[in-house]
């Protein structure tokens, strides 16, 4: 099984995403490490991606879900995934792949982002995030970004996994 966990920057995917690989002993894959280093000096510059952008991305994305499917490896995504084409595209049809949508208001997660550091995504960029977003419907699990991070990832592993 792969879950994909979405949501806007500073929702807590990669977060979460690590605390339901540790409790479920699956591999953890932070989609922000995949980005092609001209989006990350775009996003570093303040500069909101594109489809275009976007496309590529989610398309490298794609080879590895498909790779870690084809080798029967169970994972964690953690990916923005903001549009219904670019998740359409990571859910693959021939593997169980779950999606979580990690839900909070503005000013919850502009909160967050005024506290992180170190982060590529600047904080002025979350209108834009918000803006992208195009929320799932019922095919996603909605987790609200106010509960801690354990608890979100239990709560995942009993609704999706056990």
């Amino acid at each position: 099984m792969i879950v994909i966990l979405m949501g806007v920057s500073g929702c807590g995917k990669s977060t979460v995403g690590r605390a339901l690989a540790h409790r479920t002993g699956w591999e953890f894959l932070d989609g922000d490490d995949f980005h092609p280093p001209e989006n990350i000096a775009k996003l570093r510059s303040g500069t909101p991606l594109d489809d275009n952008d976007r496309s590529g991305w989610i398309e490298r994305l794609r080879s590895v879900l498909e790779s870690k499917q084809a080798a029967g490896v169970d994972a964690v995504l953690a990916c923005s995934a903001l549009r219904a084409r670019h998740r359409a595209r990571l859910l693959l049809p021939e593997a169980p792949i779950r999606l979580v949508y990690l839900k909070g208001d503005f000013s919850t997660i502009a909160a967050r982002l005024a506290q992180r550091q170190g982060h590529f995504m600047p904080a002025s960029l979350l209108q834009s995030q918000f803006a992208a977003l195009e929320e799932p419907g019922p095919e996603a699990l909605v987790i609200p970004v106010e509960l801690p991070p354990e608890a979100a990832a239990a709560h995942i592993a009993t609704a999706l996994i056990a």
